[in-house]
Parts: C-alpha cells; structure tokens; sequence
C-alpha cells in the first residue's frame, strides 16, 4: 500500500497525471482527479514557479513517467532537438507497448517487456528502452497471451485507437510501426520543450 500511495504522491506533487496507475489513472479513482491538490502542509498555498522551476518539473515529469535515471534523461537531451527527443521517447519500446494497448501505463509496460511478454520481430525483447522502428512487428509472446494480464485485452481494444504512426492486426494481436511518428502524433503529459531548456542552462 505504501507503494501506491508514494507512486500517487510523485502525481499529486508534480500536478500531472503520469499514467503509473495504468486503469486508475483513467478512472474517477485518479489521484489528481480526487485529490488535485499538492501533497503537505502548504497543500492549499498558491505556488507560481521561476522558469528554471517550471523546467525543471518538465523534467521531472519526464524521468518519472519513462523511469529514467538522471543519467540516460542527460543523454536523452544531448545535443537534440525537442522534436527529436520527442520522436526517441515516443519510440521506447515501453511506449510503444502502452500505445498498442498491450499496457495500460507506459510503467506497465516496462514490466512487461522485463518480464519477457513482448516479442519484436518474433523476438523476444527484454529492454525497455529498445528503439522501435518502421517496419518493425510487435506482440505480445504467444506464450504470454492467456496470462491474466492480458485477460481484458479483447474487450479494450474494440474501442481502442492506436496512434497514426502504428497499426493493429486485432486478429494477430499485432502493432505494425508503419512509419516515424510526426510531431503531431506527440500526446505527452509533459511539454519537452521546457526540459529541452533545463538541460540547455
């Protein structure tokens, strides 16, 4: 329990929703729909943030949402546009599982994929971080596929809608990269832009 709650307190404290509830994060149970306040003592006190504060809460969203270390975020943002970092992080092969439906949090999906129920290829994927490129086929281990994780996974999907850049074989339970997602296909919780200028000081 005490898990739950300091993953809820990392959304509460950072005023975004970061998606590491998988389904209660989309539900009325969210933390920051329930309780959209800060967590502490001055939970109530309005708050306006510098530009070095603001940027460095983008960044922070970013590392927690993708469970980087402060390392690979460094090399992230080396020397790269807020485009094309955008375009490597929505490609992590963690993200990418999230975006066909396969998680439901982009967390989710790392475990998933450390845990061996990803395939890319036919392969077996064991790194989250793996970069996803066009033509590249992924699916959840045919092993894998009665596990209860993926017991709803039928029903989700019939109203699910992957992204432009991806397309799914319901019958295969397959993603299909078809192409580098654009910088309108982004849809993070998180502005790059300003972690760009963080790491730019």
């Amino acid at each position: 329990m005490a898990v739950i709650h300091a993953k809820e307190k990392r959304e509460r404290s950072l005023g975004a929703k970061l998606f590491l509830k998988g389904d209660r994060c989309s539900s009325p149970k969210c933390v920051t729909v329930r309780r959209p306040e800060r967590p502490g003592p001055h939970k109530n006190a309005r708050r306006t943030l510098s530009d070095y504060g603001r940027q460095l809460q983008e960044k922070q969203r970013i590392r927690i949402y993708f469970g980087l270390t402060n390392r690979q975020m460094e090399k992230y943002f080396s020397a790269a546009s807020p485009v094309l970092i955008a375009n490597l992080l929505e490609r992590r092969l963690d993200h990418v599982a999230f975006a066909l439906g396969f998680a439901k949090s982009p967390r989710i999906g790392r475990q998933l994929i450390s845990h061996g129920h990803i395939v890319v290829n036919g392969r077996k994927v064991t790194i989250p971080s793996y970069m996803v490129k066009p033509g590249d086929v992924i699916g959840v281990r045919p092993e894998s596929r009665g596990a209860k994780l993926f017991e709803d996974f039928a029903e989700r999907m019939k109203t699910y809608q992957v992204p432009g850049w991806l397309a799914f074989d319901a019958e295969k339970r397959e993603g299909t990269c078809v192409k580098l997602p654009s910088e309108d296909n982004h849809q993070f919780p998180f502005e790059i832009s300003l972690a760009s200028q963080f790491y730019a000081r």
